[in-house]
């Protein structure tokens, strides 16, 4: 880690469009600082605090918190005079059993220039904080006082690295919640359930948390979990909170498995059964907000509204879960009689053949067919089940996140799924909302101010809003990828990774924007430009490729 900071340093503050904010300070020392003194003085309406390499992230509820207002908050925060009160809240403690046992230990220790031993001895006697979250869900970047090493990742990284793999990488060590590729040096292995899904609190390491490894026993398989399911020991929390604040950074510990995407979950029948998914049918409710500090994206519905209008039409509370169905060819036949209604994207509806409406209620009688042909406006529709649809919730959430495999697997034909008893009001007897065809040719979208502005040249910032921009067919929840002229930076070293949010326009190398969407990543390393403001996201979900967007700056409220 790098020389103490002075923790009463205040912070750069950096706009991130209209919900959020940047904080950023000079080292990974002052952002731990900082983020304990954010964490220890939390306002209503803080979604989410999120750490970085550099940066500290807060999310928030504008009409709880105005921008103003939390600017003052952070500011007052890092000065040690906190606008708002709270109680000091002791940070996670967590014991990692650990087998040193990695393939990359021996060659570790010789470019440190010490025995393997020795390497050993000083990792397991360090006290290890965690800075923050990212990269996968569950993954902690693990830091330490007593380690003085900058440990090259390998030039060639693995296209596999197996779940609860311990590595090492800069100043950081850091244990592999899942299977996935990577880059880390591997120099042991821990039995330890780093992330439940299923758990209220899923993130076994979570910021702010102190971490020690111990010596612990050879794993039982690969996958952290013993032949029966259950998760293997190998951690221990000996002081978490039974208050469970999340944002302060100490969960309970955790009680529940399940909900994983890897494994299909049993679904209770009586709803209705897939008989044609489509190009991607995934199941959506309102999302995941508040958790991207454990590395978990929002995920939900892209167009929020489409979701929130098809439950009121069935009677259901706006955030239930439906289907997302993506460009069309859905069929389902109902298990039992209920109540439907479809929103969004603009094509041919069939009951057992009959045409039937968007944005209206419609009974689904037990046996018939529903037909939601290929779409010829937008990109997706909500499916709505008076009820709401019935899945495990997983994180807080029914959602689907196709990047991060959390949540429900995609629907797919043979698939039975549940309705839920959620319904709180009547069918209404006529519709609740105007409605019509997403546009296919041109939108215009608000954008906020974004916290790398001052990266780009003055020709960029008037090209991002002069320029026609085109939807690429490189589009999915993740991400749009536009295609135009390219940005041209001003500033050409790397960006340490930072907090991110839906709608950040990300400019790689190549000059050509990403809007970020749900589903992206939770941190990021390319400069965002701009933020394009809550109020214009749902329109993204509905742009085809070859639509043309037209960026104006947002109102200010």
């Amino acid at each position: 880690m790098s020389e103490a900071a002075d923790p009463h340093t205040l912070p750069r503050l950096l706009p991130m469009g209209d919900r959020a904010l940047l904080a950023e300070v000079g080292s990974l020392e002052a952002v731990l600082a900082l983020r304990a003194a954010l964490a220890a003085s939390i306002p209503p309406g803080v979604l989410d605090i999120v750490p970085a390499a550099r940066t500290v992230l807060v999310h928030l509820d504008p009409a709880l918190l105005p921008l103003p207002g939390a600017r003052s908050w952070v500011t007052g925060a890092a000065a040690g005079t906190p606008d708002a009160d709270g109680p000091a809240v002791a940070p996670t403690e967590v014991t990692l059993d650990i087998v040193y046992d990695g393939p990359d230990l021996a060659d570790t220790a010789r470019l440190l220039g010490l025995s393997a031993e020795a390497v050993v001895q000083r990792h397991r006697a360090a006290e290890w904080t965690v800075a923050f979250a990212g990269f996968a869900p569950g993954f902690a970047y693990l830091v330490s006082r007593d380690w003085r090493f900058d440990v090259p990742r390998l030039d060639t990284p693995r296209t596999r690295v197996p779940a609860g793999a311990v590595g090492l990488a800069g100043e950081f060590t850091g244990a592999y919640p899942r299977e996935t590729p990577g880059g880390w040096r591997l120099i042991g292995t821990t039995a330890a359930p780093l992330f439940e899904p299923g758990a209220e609190f899923p993130a076994l390491l979570t910021p702010g948390a102190r971490v020690r490894f111990a010596a612990g026993r050879a794993r039982a398989s690969a996958s952290g979990a013993s032949a029966s399911g259950a998760p293997l020991s190998g951690a221990s929390v000996p002081g978490a909170s039974a208050s469970g604040r999340d944002l302060a950074g100490s969960p309970p510990p955790r009680t529940a498995t399940s909900g994983s995407l890897e494994a299909e979950e049993s679904l209770p029948l009586g709803g209705f059964r897939v008989l044609e998914s489509g190009l991607l049918a995934t199941i959506q409710d309102l999302g995941r907000p508040g958790r991207a500090s454990q590395g978990i994206a929002r995920s939900g519905a892209l167009d929020r509204a489409a979701l929130k209008t098809a439950n009121r039409l069935v009677g259901n509370p706006e955030g239930a879960a439906g289907v997302e169905v993506t460009l069309g060819g859905f069929r389902a036949s109902a298990e039992k009689p209920a109540w439907i209604a479809v929103a969004g994207a603009w094509g041919d509806i069939r009951m057992d053949g009959r045409r039937v409406d968007p944005y209206v209620a419609h009974p689904w009688p037990a046996g018939a067919e529903l037909h939601i042909d290929w779409f010829a406006h937008g990109v997706r529709a909500y499916l709505a089940v008076r009820g709401g649809v019935d899945v495990p919730s997983v994180a807080g959430s029914r959602s689907t996140d196709v990047l991060a495999r959390l949540g429900p697997p995609a629907l797919r034909a043979g698939r039975s799924v549940g309705v839920r008893a959620d319904a709180v009001d009547p069918v209404p007897p006529a519709d609740v909302a105007p409605w019509g065809a997403p546009p296919d040719e041109e939108v215009v979208v608000e954008l906020a101010p974004g916290p790398r502005a001052d990266w780009f040249s003055a020709s960029a910032l008037a090209s991002l809003y002069e320029a026609v921009w085109m939807v690429t067919e490189k589009a999915d929840r993740v991400g749009v990828r536009l295609e135009g002229p390219r940005l041209e930076r001003t500033r050409t070293g790397e960006l340490p990774s930072e907090g991110m949010v839906p709608g950040a326009i990300q400019v790689p190398p190549s000059g050509l924007p990403t809007v970020l969407l749900a589903d992206g990543p939770v941190t990021g390393g390319y400069p965002v430009i701009a933020v394009v403001a809550d109020g214009s996201l749902d329109a993204l979900a509905q742009l085809r490729p070859g639509t043309r967007i037209r960026f104006r700056h947002a109102h200010a409220h």
